[in-house]
């Protein structure tokens, strides 16, 4: 959904492998950065085949024939009058750390020929924080790449310090010759000579195998079954089988409470493929009624990473549920706050939310139980670091060295007034406190039924009560009939127009007439493009449809608001917004990317893309399941 990115992705088992139209890589940078990637780290970022010394055209550029696969067919350049010698054939797959490459040479010729392969190959281990495009640079002191041939072909070693990340290529059959590559130091060339019979055919396999640092070479990064994608009656039913399938796509093991290996839905492709607090909590939450498990895992693996002291750089406290998880180079030596970062409001009362709702799914208290003393730490920190004692609300200290914004719109600028201007902290934004609402009122419920506390009960249903009164109150704005997107630190109403109001239906702190004059207000032309809600409303100043957050629509936060409008009742609104989604998928695949600009339906036929949006990219891809389950509410 993304056509300023031209390059084709490949993703299976916490792997994926960006190339372009004849299967190259080139160790691009930006937007759209291309290699093989893995743990935050890029394992091969020059991939460059030429046959008879130059490089072939591409008859049928590369495209992907399955998630993993991407086929080519390819030939040496000629004439008219002297056409290729031969044809090839390029098939390349990606799996557990692995991308494997099968080369089928097929002659044109009545005589036997001899085709003349070469690979070269480079592995910069660039870290995908330095990929970015945001020019940000970082010192490596001590750190030296090398590389060396061996009988099969080529391994890739990189250190500094402590760490060590390593590559390997190897050819079968192996390569003939090779050769240095002029002002690239660590790059080599593989040569093979590869007969053909008259009309015969050649073949030439390479597997690149990554061990990341930390991972044990061979490990895989939890192999998922492959979801086959059927055919369902229906254009939302499609959707929901694309989704599900992404969801597998997205799948990565990381630690549970225990110690044991649990598979959860990582974020998103190609910069988030790892543990996310409020990407994971919101995912498993949508994927309840078809896969429980799925929260469970999660609950499990964001227990096993709460916070248990305070640090000042990755914004951890005692009972805060963390951000986000990183394994790569730059988090490894701390030149990032993100190994783990606990910068993020709402992952704390959204995983109590999903505590409770796990159980109210599946009636079963085990969970609830094992993680008891996890949850009342997470209420632990509502009250104190998280500022509900002190301020009467949740809320952040913008993080200059992390995130600016600590909500889910969480870009620069993202929470900001009608003129533009950002809000400066502590901000209390409005969905985080319908989360903590929520929270509280599940979490009493909790208490009472499972843990037989019922002060504890009581406790919490009050202090519910108390956050819900003085929303009310504080937030919203008569002028306009509607909530303010958050209250700065001077206590003023952040008073831009945005579709966080819509969260405050599902998590019910809104009394029901307020909620569905709300929801109406949410479908009005300047909030509802004809594919979905925007994050901000049209006509504002800060308006902009191709924006990360003020004016672009999110699929995942159009899935929470109609979960809200079916908990008020409003079927009109909930239809509208199914439908203009679904319409949104259907011209790609049936699937959901991240982001979609914000141009109304109307200027034309295809929703525009969001030129750097994650695809697939987890709540985007659970987001039907949510409008299912809206449909079925209503």
């Amino acid at each position: 959904m993304t056509p300023a990115d031209t390059l084709v992705q490949l993703v299976r088992d916490a792997t994926f492998a960006r190339v372009d139209a004849t299967g190259g890589m080139h160790g691009t940078h930006g937007t759209t950065p291309d290699g093989l990637f893995l743990r935050d780290g890029r394992h091969l970022s020059r991939w460059h085949l030429t046959v008879d010394g130059t490089e072939p055209v591409a008859l049928v550029p590369a495209d992907a024939t399955t998630d993993d696969t991407a086929v080519c067919v390819l030939t040496p350049r000629g004439t008219r009058d002297n056409p290729p010698a031969y044809t090839v054939f390029r098939e390349q797959t990606v799996s557990a750390g692995e991308l494997t490459e099968h080369l089928r040479l097929v002659s044109n010729r009545p005589e036997p020929v001899t085709a003349l392969v070469e690979i070269t190959a480079d592995a910069d281990f660039a870290d995908l924080f330095e990929l970015r495009a945001d020019d940000r640079h970082y010192a490596k002191p001590g750190a030296r790449r090398e590389s060396r041939h061996t009988g099969d072909g080529l391994v890739f070693d990189y250190h500094r310090d402590d760490w060590h990340s390593r590559t390997t290529v190897v050819g079968n059959p192996a390569p003939t010759g090779h050769d240095t590559v002029e002002d690239l130091p660590t790059a080599r060339t593989l040569r093979w000579q590869l007969p053909l019979a008259a009309h015969g055919e050649a073949e030439l396999r390479l597997t690149v195998r990554a061990v990341p640092h930390g991972l044990p070479a061979g490990a895989p990064a939890v192999p998922r079954p492959r979801r086959r994608i059927t055919a369902p009656a229906d254009d939302l039913a499609r959707t929901c089988e694309r989704g599900l399938a992404d969801v597998d796509l997205l799948t990565v093991a990381v630690t549970g409470l225990d110690g044991e290996e649990v598979a959860v839905p990582a974020a998103g492709i190609p910069w988030f493929l790892t543990l996310f607090g409020r990407d994971s909590l919101l995912t498993s939450y949508f994927l309840l009624p078809e896969r429980p498990g799925t929260a469970a895992a999660t609950l499990s693996a964001l227990a096993a990473t709460q916070g248990r002291h305070h640090d000042p750089v990755s914004g951890e406290q005692p009972g805060r549920i963390v951000h986000e998880t990183r394994h790569g180079e730059l988090a490894h030596f701390r030149q990032i706050p993100y190994g783990r970062y606990y910068g993020a409001v709402d992952a704390t009362p959204l995983f109590l939310v999903l505590l409770h709702a796990h159980h109210e799914t599946t009636g079963d208290p085990a969970l609830a139980v094992r993680l008891e003393q996890h949850a009342r730490r997470a209420v632990d920190w509502m009250f104190t670091d998280g500022g509900l004692d002190e301020h009467g609300y949740l809320v952040y200290q913008p993080d200059p060295n992390g995130l600016v914004n600590q909500n889910w719109k969480d870009s620069a600028g993202a929470v900001c007034f009608t003129d533009g201007t950002q809000a400066q902290g502590p901000v209390a934004v409005s969905e985080a406190q319908g989360y903590a609402y929520d929270a509280l009122i599940r979490t009493a419920e909790l208490a009472a039924a499972v843990w037989r506390d019922p002060s504890y009960a009581s406790r919490l249903r009050e202090a519910a009560e108390g956050l819900r009164t003085r929303f009310v109150t504080d937030f919203w704005m008569p002028d306009t009939d509607f909530p303010a997107l958050a209250l700065d630190g001077r206590g003023r109403q952040v008073d831009a127009l945005a579709s966080d109001a819509g969260h405050l239906l599902w998590s019910g702190i809104l009394d029901p007439a307020r909620a569905r004059r709300v929801g109406q207000r949410l479908l009005e032309p300047d909030f509802f493009s004809g594919w979905a809600i925007r994050t901000l409303a049209a006509g504002q100043k800060p308006y902009h449809p191709l924006s990360y957050h003020r004016g672009s629509a999110w699929p995942h936060d159009n899935a929470v608001i109609a979960l809200g409008l079916a908990r008020y009742g409003l079927a009109d609104q909930v239809h509208a917004v199914v439908d203009g989604l679904v319409a949104a998928a259907a011209p790609h695949g049936y699937r959901l990317p991240e982001v979609l600009a914000g141009y109304d339906r109307t200027a034309t036929v295809r929703p525009v893309p969001y030129p750097h949006s994650c695809s697939p990219q987890a709540w985007a891809a659970a987001t039907p399941l949510a409008l299912r389950t809206a449909l079925r509410m209503v």
